[in-house]
C-alpha cells in the first residue's frame, strides 16, 4: 500500500460521512490557525505526511514549517504554524496527529539505537514487525531516525528462517531450492540464510550461494567466532533481543548490521499537540 493510499484510508476511517462535531459547532465560514506543539523531547518524524493530510481534507489549508524531520525536539517547541478553514482544521487534527506521534517515537528510538553504536560501522536495521498496512510510513520514520529498512515484505528478497530450513529438509536443500526457483522465475534477488549456532555457520560456508548470513540469538563470544569465521565472504547480521543496552555489544563483535524488531513493534508514541491559536 502506498502513502498516499494509507492517508486516504486512514481518513475514511475516521471521518466516515462526517466529522458532525465540527460540522454542528463550528460556522463553515470560520477560519483559524493552530500549532503543532511538542510535549516531549525526541526526534521529529512525519511533516510530510501531515502535509498530505492537510491537503486531501482541504486543499485551502496553508502550513508553515519550523522545524524539519530528523531535527531534535524540545517540549516547548513549535513544528508549524496550519492556518485555514476551522472545520477542516478540526478534521485533519487527529490523523496528523496519529501519524507525527507514532512516527516521531520511531524516529526516536531509531536515533538512540544508532547513536549508542557511534562511529561503528555497524547498520541498524528494522524488521518486518510492524502494523498491518503501516508498514512504509514506519518504515520512513526509521530512515528518518537514521536506520536503514531490511526487506520490505516477502517480495523482495529471499529470507530463509530457521522454519524454512527445516521444512525444506536441511540447509543445503534451502539454498538450492532457492536458487531454482529465482531462476525458474526470473527473479534476481538477494538470498539471506538465518543460523542458530556455529555448526550451520559452517554449513552456510560450506554450501555458499547466499548473500548474508543471519546471526540469531548468539551469545556475544560466539558471535564473534562466528564473525571470525566468516571473515568477510558473506554480510553477517545479528538478531534476537536485541536492546538499547545491549546494542554496542553487538555491533564491537564486527557485524554487518543489527536488526531490532522493537523499532517498530515496542515504541511509545511521541508526546505532540496541535492547538488552536486565539
Amino acid at each position: 500500500m502506498t502513502i498516499n493510499e494509507i492517508i486516504i484510508q486512514a481518513l475514511r476511517e475516521d471521518i466516515g460521512d462526517g466529522d458532525h462535531t465540527s460540522l454542528s459547532t463550528i460556522p463553515a465560514s470560520a477560519v483559524g490557525k493552530a500549532r503543532l506543539l511538542v510535549k516531549e523531547s525526541g526526534v521529529l518524524a512525519g511533516i510530510e505526511i501531515a502535509k498530505e493530510v492537510f491537503r486531501q481534507v482541504d486543499p485551502a489549508i496553508r502550513l508553515e514549517v519550523f522545524i524539519c524531520d530528523g531535527s531534535d525536539i524540545h517540549n516547548g517547541d513549535i513544528v508549524f504554524e496550519v492556518e485555514g478553514p476551522s472545520v477542516s482544521l478540526l478534521t485533519a487534527e487527529r490523523t496528523v496527529l496519529n501519524f507525527m506521534q507514532r512516527m516521531s517515537g520511531i524516529a526516536t528510538q531509531t536515533r538512540l539505537m544508532v547513536n549508542a553504536i557511534g562511529n561503528l560501522p555497524t547498520r541498524v536495521l528494522d524488521t518486518r514487525k510492524t502494523t498491518p498496512l503501516l508498514r512504509e510510513i514506519e518504515k520512513m520514520a526509521v530512515r528518518v531516525g537514521g536506520g536503514y529498512n531490511h526487506r520490505i515484505g516477502l517480495y523482495d528478497m529471499i529470507l530463509i528462517k530457521d522454519n524454512h530450513v527445516d521444512f525444506a529438509g536441511g540447509i543445503e536443500k534451502a539454498i538450492h531450492a532457492a536458487h531454482t526457483y529465482l531462476m525458474h522465475k526470473g527473479l534476481k534477488l538477494k538470498i539471506e540464510i538465518e543460523t542458530r549456532n556455529l555448526d550451520e555457520v559452517r554449513k552456510v560456508m560450506e554450501v555458499g550461494g547466499v548473500d548474508r548470513i543471519m546471526l540469531d540469538n548468539f551469545s556475544f563470544e560466539i558471535l564473534k567466532d562466528a564473525v571470525r569465521i566468516i571473515d568477510g565472504r558473506f554480510e553477517t547480521e545479528a538478531s534476537g533481543g536485541i536492546t538499547l543496552e545491549t546494542i554496542r555489544q553487538y555491533a564491537e563483535c564486527g557485524v554487518d548490521f543489527v536488526s531490532v524488531g522493537s523499532l517498530t513493534h515496542h515504541i511509545s508514541s511521541l508526546d505532540l499537540s496541535l492547538k488552536a491559536v486565539k
